[in-house]
């Protein structure tokens, strides 16, 4: 199904385009719809794809060989899935999944190397990106290294907060300690500190969130370096 909206469709990305540029992207964009858990592409897969996220937001993993996982990236309306196909490379050694259901506009991988190899807006762009998603997954291995699992686990859920379209999120403790790369007991004593302290609400899979403001005042500084920087180069 063509693309058929207003520019952008919700993706900052595309909607940071000059009309011009964005009308000629227009004949190759495709609405696609996630549900949570889908996986987006697999580690060493040829990707055929990149996927500007519209309502959903999808979390890069690295899967070890015992089968343990870590959340290296989070990708929401404010992103593209799929640098490596522009970087040079049509594998990567991650997976992609789908964190939070919702659409995105699907775009074919040699369509896109055409307009990025035309430099300008485009491609400015993209690397700009780039750039700032590297700052994040620097900033997250920075951060599960030296931080406490409570702090890591505020920096996620506002990091997950800023990409969802409500304060409600639908994930399990287990799904949570999957990102984090943490037992799934430390995620459940974490969470239920915040939640004795009115910060979210945790009933059967679902996470609400009371008070952005005790969160944001908890969080570590990782949250706050990686949205600077990200405004910095993206404004």
């Amino acid at each position: 199904m063509l693309v058929t909206h207003d520019q952008g469709l919700g993706n900052r990305l595309l909607g940071a385009l000059p009309a011009e540029g964005y009308k000629r992207l227009l004949p190759h964009l495709e609405d696609v719809s996630f549900s949570l858990g889908e996986v987006v592409y697999e580690s060493g897969a040829q990707m055929r794809h990149v996927y500007f996220p519209t309502t959903s937001h999808i979390s890069l993993l690295y899967t070890m060989i015992d089968g343990s996982t870590a959340e290296m990236g989070l990708v929401g309306n404010e992103g593209v899935v799929g640098i490596a196909l522009f970087m040079g490379g049509e594998t990567t050694p991650n997976r992609a999944m789908v964190q939070g259901g919702g659409g995105a506009c699907r775009m074919k991988a040699n369509a896109m190397l055409d307009e990025f190899k035309q430099g300008g807006d485009f491609q400015h762009l993209m690397l700009r990106y780039t750039q700032a998603l590297i700052t994040q997954i620097s900033q997250t291995a920075v951060c599960n290294r030296l931080h406490s699992v409570e702090q890591r686990l505020c920096r996620w859920l506002l990091m997950t907060h800023d990409r969802a379209d409500s304060d409600e999120l639908q994930m399990t403790h287990e799904f949570i300690s999957n990102m984090l790369g943490v037992r799934r007991e430390g995620v459940t004593m974490a969470a239920q500190r915040l939640q004795e302290r009115g910060m979210i609400s945790y009933v059967r899979g679902h996470i609400i969130i009371l008070d952005r403001k005790q969160l944001d005042e908890r969080v570590c500084e990782c949250y706050q370096v990686v949205k600077d920087e990200h405004k910095r180069l993206l404004p």
